[in-house]
């Protein structure tokens, strides 16, 4: 015990964990501990993205993927979402939303297939013609499948029992896998990683860090950092846009 344990005082613990007593306290300290690095989660590329998208076998799927790697939602708000949630019309302020254009609403809740919002705020996030024209064509594949029935969930099972019960936030990790399988991508890539490359895509045309944030639906306004991957082609730019200090130098070269 005593090569994993030393006495020590409680006067490194914080406050609410010293009781209410006032006194100092002994107790045991541990002598060593382990550092777990966080892993790196990289982005998928556009050329990823495209490659699974073509593998999509069904609307579904291809929402699901657009859902991911456009909108930047995670897994369990993407299998979270209810049918209300979009508003895809030019004016949603038909149906009593104040928020203009395209979009979805991503909202926190407790849901019958365990997937739910990280977020503990609501909020509603623009989506472009892509996003809208893929709505489109899922509305009609499951049209075609269930009619008007199924759950009130937006994404449900269309190809496997229970028909019309909502997906799981494992199904959308199976399909991910499958896409970079049926993709003949070098690597398998996660829904994580969709979420990033719509990050970065954001920040490589020209948003900036409060946008992201506000897009990702963080409360941290660090909390986009890690999802940042600048291109190549960004960093380059960057440096070229320092000015040369030749540029200083007197016309005379002196």
């Amino acid at each position: 015990m005593e090569q994993l344990y030393e006495l020590g005082d409680d006067s490194d613990l914080p406050m609410e964990a010293r009781g209410e007593s006032g006194g100092m306290r002994i107790r045991l300290r541990a002598r060593h501990r382990l550092q777990e690095p966080e892993t790196a989660i990289d982005r998928a590329t556009d050329e990823e993205v495209v490659a699974m998208f073509l593998a999509c076998r069904s609307a579904q799927d291809r929402l699901t993927l657009l859902l991911l790697s456009r909108v930047g939602l995670r897994p369990g708000q993407t299998a979270g979402l209810r049918r209300t949630d979009p508003h895809l019309m030019m004016d949603p302020q038909a149906v009593g939303c104040d928020f203009e254009g395209a979009h979805v609403h991503v909202v926190r809740r407790q849901n019958e297939n365990n997937a739910w919002s990280k977020s503990r705020k609501a909020w509603a996030m623009p989506v472009d013609f892509l996003v809208v024209q893929a709505f489109d064509q899922y509305v009609l594949e499951r049209h075609e499948v269930l009619g008007s029935g199924g759950s009130d969930f937006l994404l449900v099972n269309l190809f496997r029992p229970p028909l019309g019960a909502p997906i799981t936030t494992d199904a959308i990790g199976e399909l991910c896998e499958s896409l970079s399988r049926r993709a003949g991508l070098d690597r398998r890539v996660t829904p994580l990683m969709c979420r990033h490359a719509m990050a970065s895509n954001v920040a490589d045309a020209g948003g900036k860090l409060d946008e992201i944030q506000a897009l990702l639906g963080q409360k941290n306004p660090n909390s986009p950092r890690p999802y940042l991957h600048p291109k190549a082609s960004r960093l380059r730019d960057a440096i070229e846009r320092v000015p040369t200090p030749r540029g200083l130098m007197p016309a005379d070269g002196r």
